[in-house]
């Protein structure tokens, strides 16, 4: 069984959008005002369980765009004709800055980080009697949280850039002006946060199952979370150095189990929770693997486990594929935020170059785990990149990295165009309420 931070849902408080916050009325709960002010110990347990739910909220946009983007699969379901144009650059064509592809998971990741900011504020006021320790503890939470919102949205916007500053809501922040200028700010969230998990292991004050084999949701578990998010940043970063650093601090295991690490938690469709909008029904959703996903694998490679071929293709607009993407087995599967397997492919990636043979030694455990034999290719770094990458996109596939991989070694070129005029975008547009 995976070892999991489970995300459990109660009901949203507060929204972004543009430069207005909305409050979402709930009669079953505390006003946004009693939180802010005199906060109980009970309000803060509330907030927390709400913002782990609330970062569920259109998380499917993030994985459906960066996947088609990234031609791992297509969304051939015939549901909006965006999906197999605006996405894929049919004829050229740009992605909308006022349509939902773009604001959807935009607004989606800053309603999560607008609550973050409402916890640290209760935490701040709050009448319940804290511990410093315990304080730390859930500002240390919520600002791993921001961060990692905020990341989502970074590798989208890219060179646009994101508001990393949005606590006071009549006076929000600057945008970036580059990815890089975005990382540096998320990387500072995130350290600031590591510094406020650390110390005595303890428990935080609400229930939550933790990660790795710790049982309980402890700061210890939270760090390793916040440390393995930072390995992820570092290497967006291009700073190998960096990456293996946080990795120390994270839950990576080279030998371990693959999926120990954080999930999104789903509870299916019926009662107060929602069903994993990733997991595929045949025959109703067809999202379609690129023909490329199954002729480019080795023979034997597990992990094409992740498609199911049907009986007959499934063909719409020019498209075509007849292996159904299925990652999640059922609608309550959780959902990966991220993983081991990902933390043991940023390490092999961040030995290439200084110790190579401790990179072949983690693609090799990759590999043999996934059914294939030891890497026998050449050991120089671009052939050990081209390795590395490939690995990812199998290990990974639909997890939201194939077009940010490809982007940052500046290899969009290499992603398979299907029709004529069609083109590989390489960010989304700031939405229009922003510009």
């Amino acid at each position: 069984m995976k070892n999991i931070l489970y995300i459990i849902f109660i009901p949203i408080l507060i929204g972004l959008s543009s430069c207005e916050v909305d409050e979402i009325l709930n009669p079953n709960a505390p006003t946004v005002e009693s939180f802010q002010n005199g906060a109980t110990l009970a309000d803060l347990k509330l907030l927390c369980h709400g913002l782990q739910a609330l970062i569920r909220e259109d998380m499917q946009f993030h994985y459906w765009t960066t996947s088609i983007i990234g031609r791992e699969y297509f969304d051939l379901r015939g549901t909006d004709p965006r999906y197999t144009s605006e996405l894929l650059g049919q004829n050229g064509g740009d992605l909308d800055n006022n349509g939902f592809l773009t604001t959807r998971t935009y607004f989606g990741r800053y309603r999560s980080v607008r609550n973050a900011i409402l916890l640290k504020t209760a935490v701040q006021n709050t009448a319940a009697s804290l511990s410093t320790s315990e304080s730390n503890g859930l500002i240390g939470f919520a600002n791993t949280i921001i961060a990692y919102e905020m990341l989502l949205e970074a590798t989208r916007q890219f060179d646009n850039g994101i508001r990393l500053d949005v606590v006071d809501v009549n006076n929000l922040g600057p945008f970036t002006s580059s990815f890089q200028e975005s990382l540096s700010g998320i990387k500072s969230m995130l350290d600031e946060a590591h510094g406020q998990l650390s110390g005595p292991d303890e428990n935080l004050i609400f229930d939550l199952q933790g990660l790795g084999s710790i049982s309980d949701f402890s700061k210890t578990a939270m760090a390793q979370f916040n440390r393995a998010l930072a390995a992820r940043v570092a290497l967006y970063q291009r700073d190998k150095t960096a990456a293996l650093a946080a990795l120390d601090g994270s839950f990576l295991d080279l030998s371990g189990n693959f999926n120990k690490g954080a999930y999104y938690a789903f509870g299916g469709a019926t009662g107060n929770d929602l069903p994993n909008p990733l997991f595929y029904v045949p025959g109703v959703d067809n999202y379609m693997a690129h023909e490329s996903f199954v002729d480019d694998a080795e023979a034997g490679d597990a992990r094409l486990s992740k498609v199911t071929q049907v009986a007959e293709p499934i063909i719409l607009d020019g498209l075509g594929g007849d292996d159904l993407v299925s990652i999640y087995s059922a609608n309550t599967s959780e959902a990966s935020i991220i993983r081991n397997e990902e933390l043991i492919l940023i390490y092999a990636e961040a030995k290439i170059g200084t110790d190579n043979a401790a990179a072949i030694s983690a693609i090799n455990t990759i590999r043999v785990m996934s059914g294939l034999s030891e890497y026998s290719g050449a050991t120089d770094d671009t052939a050990l990149t081209d390795e590395l990458l490939k690995q990812r996109r199998y290990s990974l596939f639909g997890e939201g990295h194939r077009w940010i991989d490809l982007r940052r070694y500046s290899r969009l070129g290499d992603l398979p165009l299907d029709r004529p005029g069609d083109k590989v975008h390489v960010q989304f547009p700031r939405p229009a309420s922003e510009v």
